[in-house]
């Protein structure tokens, strides 16, 4: 087994054209190509053939987190413009589904654009029906304290984002927004608001395709993991143990825990590597409270390296049945969640037996994942897309990878 801290980061490596990167979504979403990586064999087709290259009593495992207008283009008193861009919420919640529901104030972990032009003071943001004040509160490591204030006392901050913010588009698409984009970089299930970038893998799926599962007879759940920033973080140390893995939240529900545990023995897929992060984060986190019974759920972190140090390792089903009694001793249907997992080439799956994914960026940790499932076939599979038309990046075509 290799060391996931040793891995260097130039060992994924693959020339990406600039023009192969999709730029814009295909008019239909369910028309993009669809390779099929199955145990070394590379077959193409189109998206809506999933549901029949699925292996049988498969269990589609859904990200349901919806993207927020969080890029804020807000005016300092002298006219000239500010650009905060909201990462993650400091207080009076740091829980993204209850800072959503905030009323009257909140406060922000952000970026900010224009930074050294904003000497201090409030600046503001006008919608309809309202304004969005904004003042920075501290600055901290490559980013603000933004404590963000509005005096319509009936509005949550998820409705104020939606009348005046914008939507953050990756930033390797080097555009404008455009109105398509409201709906093409949402999934057609997203319902849990508190994302900064959308889960990609999702955004292939139609109504059309989702009848088509079902008349398959393949399973689907959800879960919610809220994308961060993060995602996009460029790997800029030369091996993985500098490298800090951003963290991000994950709501997990008794009813999808049931769910895993009744598959155990047949083939659980997520749709993404943000679903697959969930997933796997579901075990470890299992595997903490059957060795940690008392933790509150504030404790609940699965750390970046803790599936490569741990000791205690559990069956899945045991990591399930843990979470599940965890649950019962708490009183409450739904677990949060913080996960920094990595998921790189030596490390061992408990809960994922294939994933339904895009094409990554080079040197990211998105291909370190990839390289975990498929081992050194990764760049068999990005060659193939390469020499094959294949469309890269967040608006780009799919795979189907069963190792």
């Amino acid at each position: 087994m290799s060391d996931p801290k040793k891995l260097a980061i130039k060992d994924f490596v693959y020339d990406l054209p600039e023009e192969r990167i999709a730029k814009f979504p295909l008019p239909v979403r369910d028309q993009s190509k669809l390779l099929l990586y199955r145990q070394g064999q590379f077959i193409d087709h189109t998206f809506t053939e999933l549901p029949t290259l699925l292996p049988p009593d498969t269990l589609l495992v859904f990200n349901d987190t919806k993207v927020v207008q969080a890029r804020l283009l807000m005016q300092k008193e002298t006219g000239g413009l500010v650009e905060i861009f909201c990462l993650e919420p400091v207080a009076p919640h740091r829980e993204v589904q209850l800072a959503m529901q905030q009323t009257g104030s909140c406060t922000w972990k952000c970026l900010v654009g224009n930074n050294k032009r904003w000497k201090g003071g409030l600046v503001h943001l006008y919608f309809e029906g309202g304004v969005l004040q904004a003042e920075r509160e501290a600055q901290q490591e490559g980013h603000f304290l933004i404590h963000f204030t509005w005096r319509q006392a009936e509005l949550t901050f998820a409705e104020v984002l939606e009348r005046c913010g914008r939507l953050p588009l990756p930033p390797y698409l080097n555009r404008d927004l455009t109105p398509e984009d409201h709906t093409r970089y949402q999934t057609i299930y997203a319902s849990q608001q508190g994302a900064v970038a959308a889960p990609t893998a999702g955004l292939h799926f139609t109504d059309r395709v989702m009848d088509a599962l079902k008349a398959q007879g393949i399973d689907t759940a959800y879960l919610t993991l809220h994308v961060g920033a993060g995602t996009f973080k460029p790997v800029k140390s030369e091996t993985m143990e500098a490298h800090e893995m951003h963290a991000e939240q994950v709501y997990i529900s008794r009813s999808i825990l049931e769910r895993l545990l009744k598959q155990q023995g047949n083939p659980v897929i997520p749709v993404g590597t943000t679903s697959m992060r969930s997933l796997e984060s579901i075990y470890w986190l299992g595997a903490k409270v059957l060795a940690q019974p008392e933790l509150t759920q504030q404790e609940l972190h699965v750390s970046q390296w803790q599936a490569y140090e741990s000791i205690n390792q559990p069956t899945a089903a045991q990591a399930l049945e843990a979470l599940l009694h965890y649950l019962d001793r708490q009183g409450t249907d739904h677990l949060h969640a913080n996960t920094q997992i990595i998921i790189a080439p030596g490390y061992t799956f408990r809960m994922c037996h294939g994933l339904v994914t895009n094409f990554h960026q080079p040197e990211s940790t998105l291909l370190l994942l990839v390289s975990a499932l498929i081992g050194e076939d990764w760049r068999k599979v990005y060659q193939h897309a390469l020499a094959h038309d294949y469309r890269f990046l967040s608006y780009g075509d799919s795979s189907l990878l069963l190792p």
